[in-house]
């Protein structure tokens, strides 16, 4: 979507780089590197066949890229999307398939696997569901909290798969909960896309903890069974 106030010779490319950097500065993120490549968009969009975009790039010279930083920031760590960018959009699954191959070219040992746990969204959609206030506010097709009750991980994602993962896949259960501050306000950032992320800012707090006071990885290689820890650990 374009916003409305885009200054004269602004373009929504250079409105989302702006964004992306105030949200990184307010995580604590030291560097930003650009890979040059253009927005896939969801899957079946035209821009799915455009030779620039990530969606096209060759994944042994993306990967190759991406290794370079790798190895300059001499990283322990990279964290990627799952097999299936959490919701299927084309770019998260590019980045699993690239981020997998730029760990091995670098020899970065340890490589997580970002993802949803379909199972607690399940949970608390179904808490929702059962608590008496929520129950009432989902009669009105106007109120986010109905939103919240009428998402169905379960249901096809862009790709057609389930949200996330299952539970039974995941390997590490990560609390961020101390940071869910910086974690609301780097989302306030990104305002260009509000349609996409009012419903986070809305929520109240207690939900807002509950839903994103958890993060979810798979650690390549590492035998499935949750368990609490840190990726550096």
């Amino acid at each position: 979507e374009i916003p409305d106030d885009l200054a004269s010779g602004e373009t929504l490319v250079d409105r989302r780089r702006a964004e992306l950097e105030r949200s990184a500065a307010v995580l604590g993120v030291h560097r930003v590197v650009w890979l040059g490549y253009k927005d896939s968009g969801m899957t079946g969009w035209p821009q799915n066949a455009d030779p620039e975009s990530f969606w096209q790039a060759d994944v042994e010279q993306a990967a190759a890229r991406l290794a370079a930083v790798l190895r300059e920031e001499h990283a322990d760590v990279l964290t990627a999307y799952d097999w299936h960018g959490v919701y299927g959009h084309p770019d998260h699954v590019k980045v699993h398939t690239v981020g997998h191959r730029a760990a091995d070219l670098a020899g970065t040992a340890a490589v997580f696997d970002a993802t949803m746990n379909r199972d607690h969204i399940t949970r608390m959609r179904a808490e929702f569901a059962a608590s008496t206030s929520i129950a009432e506010s989902s009669s009105s097709t106007n109120d986010d909290d109905g939103a919240v009750t009428d998402f169905d991980p379960n249901g096809p994602a862009d790709d057609g798969n389930p949200f996330g993962e299952p539970e039974a896949a995941i390997t590490h259960r990560v609390d961020v909960s101390a940071y869910l501050t910086q974690k609301r306000e780097s989302l306030r950032c990104h305002s260009s896309q509000i349609t996409d992320s009012s419903l986070f800012l809305k929520m109240p707090e207690e939900a807002f903890v509950r839903g994103f006071g958890i993060e979810w990885f798979i650690k390549r290689g590492a035998t499935p069974g949750v368990h609490d820890g840190w990726l550096f650990e």
